[in-house]
C-alpha cells in the first residue's frame, strides 16, 4: 500500500501504544512525497495520538489506547491556492481553531488500521478538495420545449375545468 511511509516505522513493526489514557507523544510520521495527485505534505506535519478507544474490541479497547487520532496542519499542505481554498471550506468540523485538520477512527480493533483509516480519510479530502467543480452553464428551454409546457398547462386546466359544478343561469 502507498501508505507505508506514511505510517512510520514503529506502528509498521507491530508495536502499539499499549495502556489506559492518551499516549499524547506526539509520533511524528516520514514525509510522503505525494499524499494525493498533486498534493505534498511538508515534512513531519502528520501527528498522530493514540487514545483509548470505545469501538469494537471487547475488553481489549479497556486495556489498550487504539483510537487514533491524526492532525495535519492546514498551512503544511501545499496544493494550489484555489484546492486550498476548497480543502478548507470542505474540512467542516475537522479543521479546528488553531487551523489543523483533526481526523480520528476507532472503526477496528488495532491501532495500524485505525490510523490507516485516518491516513485514507485525510486522502479522500484532500482528492475531493482537488477536483475542480463544472461551472454550471446558463441554458434557455427550447422553443418547442416552451411550447410543450404551455400545451400541457392549457391540458391540465381543461381537466380541472370539466370538475366544476355546472353553473345555473
Amino acid at each position: 500500500m502507498q501508505w507505508e511511509c506514511i505510517i512510520g516505522p514503529s506502528i509498521a513493526q507491530g508495536e502499539d501504544a499499549g495502556g489506559l489514557g492518551a499516549a499524547r507523544s506526539p509520533q511524528p510520521a516520514e514525509a510522503a512525497e505525494e499524499l494525493a495527485p498533486g498534493v505534498r505534505l511538508r515534512p513531519g506535519s502528520l501527528e498522530f495520538s493514540f487514545v483509548a478507544s470505545g469501538g469494537p474490541g471487547g475488553q481489549n479497547v479497556n486495556k489498550r489506547a487504539t483510537k487514533a487520532e491524526l492532525r495535519v496542519r492546514a498551512d503544511a499542505i501545499e496544493m494550489p491556492p484555489r484546492a486550498h481554498t476548497r480543502l478548507l471550506a470542505l474540512s467542516g468540523k475537522r479543521l479546528n481553531a488553531t487551523g489543523e485538520l483533526v481526523f480520528s477512527c476507532d472503526d477496528h480493533r488495532s491501532q495500524e488500521r485505525n490510523k490507516s483509516e485516518c491516513l485514507l480519510r485525510l486522502r479522500a479530502l484532500l482528492v475531493e478538495a482537488m477536483a475542480e467543480p463544472r461551472v454550471r452553464r446558463k441554458t434557455k428551454p427550447t422553443r418547442s420545449s416552451r411550447l410543450r409546457r404551455l400545451e400541457s398547462k392549457r391540458r391540465e386546466g381543461e381537466i380541472k375545468r370539466g370538475r366544476r359544478r355546472p353553473r345555473d343561469d
